[in-house]
């Protein structure tokens, strides 16, 4: 079964997502893609369900046949200061407002968004498996992000973000524990876990 084209017949739509959410270190990217009319594409679905390959295969396909897409990412300073929600909202609204084309309806992954002036918005659960537009700016996020946190695992060997990515992998925990942690983590979050706590006692 497909992704469904379109939540409004009328509007001009931009999917809306985020990635990186639950890393330890790195940035919250989000994403916001305005597909056109019509727009087919064999192989588009929520990023999660995709092989990275395909992800990479699928980018540039999407930036190039989007009317518009923007990518923005939230630093781990702001993550710290205002909560990992606020962070991923505030990233969809400016990737929103960078478009080219001026969307109508915002479509969110998820089920939490703060009104934005000028533009409407509809949260969905599970969007990125429901709609081509968000699945569309899940990819971008995830394959934008990636690219960063490949970029700065030259500079931090230790924590293996080449494999990880910074998600919360025994690997990068360990690391941690070992190293300690560095400008790129979330302080805010709890970096070893419980379980290593225990174990490091």
């Amino acid at each position: 079964m497909g992704l469904e084209k379109r939540f409004s017949p009328n509007l001009i739509e931009a999917g809306c997502d985020e990635a990186g959410r639950g890393c330890l270190a790195g940035p919250v990217t989000c994403a916001a893609v305005i597909l056109p009319d019509g727009f087919e594409f064999e192989g588009i679905n929520d990023s999660k369900q995709l092989t990275e390959a395909k992800r990479d295969a699928l980018r540039p396909i999407i930036e190039k046949e989007a009317l518009a897409w923007a990518v923005v990412h939230i630093p781990v300073e702001t993550i710290d200061a205002i909560n990992i929600l606020k962070s991923s909202i505030l990233g969809m609204q400016k990737a929103a407002q960078q478009l080219k084309v001026k969307p109508e309806l915002l479509l969110i992954d998820g089920n939490r968004f703060y009104p934005l002036q000028g533009y409407q918005h509809q949260t969905i659960v599970k969007g990125d498996a429901k709609f081509l537009s968000i699945a569309a700016a899940s990819i971008l996020a995830k394959t934008h992000r990636d690219e960063f946190m490949l970029r700065i695992a030259t500079d931090y060997p230790d924590y293996s973000w080449d494999k990880n990515k910074g998600y919360p992998t025994k690997v990068h925990r360990r690391a941690i524990a070992k190293v300690g942690s560095c400008e790129w983590h979330r302080k805010s979050f709890n970096l070893l876990g419980n379980q290593l706590q225990l174990e490091l006692k």
